[in-house]
């Protein structure tokens, strides 16, 4: 890394211009595409809940308990965006079923 830049502007600046391309991304994307969007997130998610659990089981000594309720907190979130992600799918898939 150059002496010029600290590790965290670096970092923050790889950040923000994630938040940027996902937001074009995503809303550029068009509507028969947003089903198997929501499924990779759906996905995404699933890898996440994986990590957070081995972060919640894994013995890390004294810096073990903050690892611990944030992994708690991360698995917590990823739970939640699953459900939410299969909610938005079963409304996005009910919007191409015939209507009685």
């Amino acid at each position: 890394m150059e002496a010029g830049i600290s590790d965290i502007v670096y970092l923050m600046s790889i950040f923000v211009l994630a938040i940027f391309v996902g937001y074009f991304v995503v809303w550029s994307v068009t509507p028969a595409l947003h089903t198997p969007l929501m499924a990779v997130t759906n996905a995404i998610s699933s890898v996440i809940i994986v990590g957070a659990l081995i972060a919640i089981g894994v013995d890390a000594g004294e810096g073990g308990s903050a690892a611990k309720w944030l992994g708690f907190f991360a698995a917590i979130m990823a739970g939640v965006n699953i459900f939410g992600g299969f909610l938005v799918t079963q409304r996005m898939l009910a919007m191409y079923k015939k209507k009685k």
